[in-house]
C-alpha cells in the first residue's frame, strides 16, 4: 500500500480526503443541511477523482489506453447508474432522463474541449487515434437518431402514441445494447489493431502494481457513489440558494459532478501528451450512457420502477445530444488536436450551459 500513501502525502489535494467521512457523518446528524451538505459533497468527490485518475493511468499502462479508457469509462459511469436506478425506483423518471442528457452533452463537449485545451497550452499539435475516436462519435451518432424517434413520435398529439412509444423505446433499447455489445467486439476483438493508441505519452512516475491500481478503482468507484447520491440528494435545495433553475442543475451541475472521476483522468492523459486516453474517456464514456446505461435504465424500470420508462426526451435536449455529437464528429474528423480547437468545442458548451440557465423554471 505504500504507493498509494505516497500519493495521498505528496499531494495537497487529496488531503481533501478528509471531508469523505466528514460528509458522511453530516448527512446522518443533518439532513437537512442541503447546502453544505453540497458543498461537503463536491470537496469529497475531487480528491476521490484524483485517486481514481491516478488508479487508472496504472491500469492504462498495462492494458493500453484504449481498455484504460474504456475502464475508466465503464467505472466513472457506475457513478451515474447508481444514482438514475435510485431515482427510477423512485418513480422520477424527469431527473433520471436529465441526467442521461446531461451526462452525454457534459462529456462530449466539457470533458473532450477541455482535453484538447489543457493539452494544447503544453504542447504545440497533438495525435491521436483517429479511426478509435471516429466509431465513437459513430456510435453516439447511432444513439442520438435512436433517442431521436420517440421523441419525434411525442410529439404527435393523440391517444394512440403512448404505447406505441413505450414499444419502440423497449425495442431501441434492446437494438442499443447489441450495438454496443458489437462494438465492443469490434475495437477490443476482430479488429483491435486498428485502434492502438498514438505514441507520443512523455515518460511519468511508474505505475501503480495492477492489483493495487484495481483495487484502488474498485474502492474510490463506491465512495463516489456514495457520496454522489448525497450530492443528488442536496442538490435541488441547494441550487434554489444559489439562484440555479432546475434545467441547469440537472444537466450541468450533476453531470459535472458525477463526471468529476473521469475528468480527472482525461485531462491528467491531455497533460501527459497522451489524448488516446483522454478522447476514449470522453466519448467512450458519452457512448456508453447512451447505447448501454439508458437502454439498461429503460429495461429495469419494468423491474424496479413503478411504470416503464421510455426514451422520449424533451425537444431541447434531444437537439442537444444531436448538436454535442455532430461537433464531436466534425473536432475529431483528422486525428489532431490544438487548444483553439479545445476552445471551440468549449464554447459550445457554454452555449448550452448559458441557455439552461436563463431558461425560466417551468421550461423543460
Amino acid at each position: 500500500m505504500s504507493p498509494l500513501f505516497k500519493e495521498i502525502r505528496g499531494s495537497p489535494i487529496l488531503w481533501l480526503l478528509a471531508a469523505v467521512p466528514v460528509v458522511f457523518l453530516a448527512a446522518a446528524l443533518f439532513p437537512e443541511a442541503h447546502t453544505a451538505l453540497f458543498v461537503l459533497s463536491v470537496l469529497a468527490i475531487v480528491p476521490l477523482a484524483g485517486l481514481l485518475s491516478h488508479a487508472t493511468e496504472s491500469v492504462a499502462a498495462k492494458t493500453g489506453d484504449a481498455a484504460g479508457g474504456l475502464l475508466n469509462a465503464t467505472l466513472g459511469n457506475l457513478t451515474e447508474l447508481v444514482i438514475a436506478l435510485a431515482a427510477l425506483q423512485a418513480g422520477q423518471y424527469t431527473l433520471v432522463k436529465a441526467s442521461i442528457a446531461g451526462a452525454i452533452v457534459t462529456n462530449t463537449l466539457f470533458m473532450l474541449g477541455a482535453s484538447f485545451l489543457l493539452g494544447g497550452l503544453k504542447y504545440h499539435i497533438q495525435e491521436f487515434n483517429r479511426a478509435s475516436a471516429r466509431l465513437q462519435a459513430g456510435l453516439l451518432f447511432l444513439a442520438t437518431v435512436a433517442l431521436l424517434m420517440p421523441s419525434v413520435l411525442g410529439g404527435l398529439d393523440t391517444a394512440s402514441v403512448a404505447p406505441v412509444t413505450q414499444t419502440l423505446s423497449l425495442s431501441l433499447a434492446v437494438l442499443l445494447i447489441i450495438g454496443y455489445g458489437l462494438g465492443l467486439l469490434f475495437t477490443l476483438g476482430t479488429h483491435r489493431e486498428f485502434f492502438s493508441s498514438a505514441d507520443h505519452a512523455e515518460a511519468g512516475e511508474a505505475p501503480w502494481p495492477i492489483g493495487l491500481a484495481l483495487g484502488t478503482l474498485a474502492g474510490v468507484t463506491v465512495l463516489v457513489a456514495l457520496v454522489s447520491e448525497i450530492f443528488v440528494e442536496s442538490v435541488q435545495e441547494a441550487a434554489v440558494a444559489f439562484g440555479m433553475t432546475p434545467a441547469f442543475v440537472g444537466f450541468i451541475v450533476v453531470a459535472l459532478v458525477g463526471a468529476a472521476a473521469e475528468m480527472a483522468s482525461a485531462f491528467s492523459g491531455a497533460r501527459k501528451n497522451r489524448l488516446d486516453l483522454s478522447v476514449g474517456i470522453a466519448l467512450g464514456s458519452a457512448s456508453q450512457i447512451a447505447l448501454f446505461v439508458a437502454p439498461v435504465l429503460v429495461l429495469m424500470s419494468y423491474v424496479i420502477g413503478p411504470s416503464p420508462m421510455d426514451l422520449q426526451f424533451w425537444p431541447g435536449a434531444v437537439m442537444m445530444m444531436f448538436l454535442a455529437t455532430v461537433t464531436a464528429m466534425f473536432v475529431t474528423n483528422s486525428g489532431r488536436s490544438a487548444w483553439f480547437v479545445g476552445v471551440l468545442v468549449l464554447m459550445v458548451y457554454i452555449i448550452f450551459a448559458t441557455t439552461l440557465y436563463v431558461l425560466p423554471p417551468a421550461v423543460r
